[in-house]
């Protein structure tokens, strides 16, 4: 019996481990082709709503998230609540206004940058400041981002 116990052990280390890798190869690879693009999402209602944007960056992450804590720090109009390296987060207050950016890695250099903000329900065009916030940080680590049409 332990001869087979040892056999059953090495099918499952030859087939199994190898098509994990293979499913885990083909998500990085749909990251890539989506990256540089940011995708938008808007939600209003007569008590607010909320602006998101997401891009899957060609960049280390670790560079992301300082790019993105430096370049929040020199706008005097924004206040930031919170941040931790280490989770990726950092979270934003502009008067009533409050926002997130989530910074995650897809790689060693490929990163999501996701900026989800809440919005008054008088507020200006969301998706434009969501938007340009993803911009600002594509700018700042020398990436190329596009807007895909809604």
């Amino acid at each position: 019996m332990f001869p087979s116990r040892s056999c059953l052990a090495l099918s499952l280390a030859l087939f199994v481990l190898p098509a994990t890798s293979s499913v885990e190869a083909q998500w990085v690879m749909a990251a890539r082709a989506a990256r540089n693009r940011i995708q938008q999402m808007t939600q209003k209602s007569d008590a607010g709503g909320y602006a998101v944007a997401v891009v899957i960056l060609d960049a280390p992450p670790a560079k992301v998230y300082e790019k993105t804590l430096k370049s929040l720090e020199t706008h005097s109009e924004i206040t930031i609540t919170k941040h931790d390296a280490k989770k990726g987060k950092i979270e934003i207050r502009k008067d009533q206004q409050v926002g997130g950016f989530q910074i995650s890695a897809l790689g060693d250099n490929l990163t999501q940058l996701v900026f989800a903000s809440s919005i008054a329900a008088s507020g200006a065009n969301a998706n434009s400041t969501v938007v340009d916030g993803i911009l600002r940080v594509c700018k700042e680590v020398d990436v190329k981002c596009t807007v895909e049409s809604d």
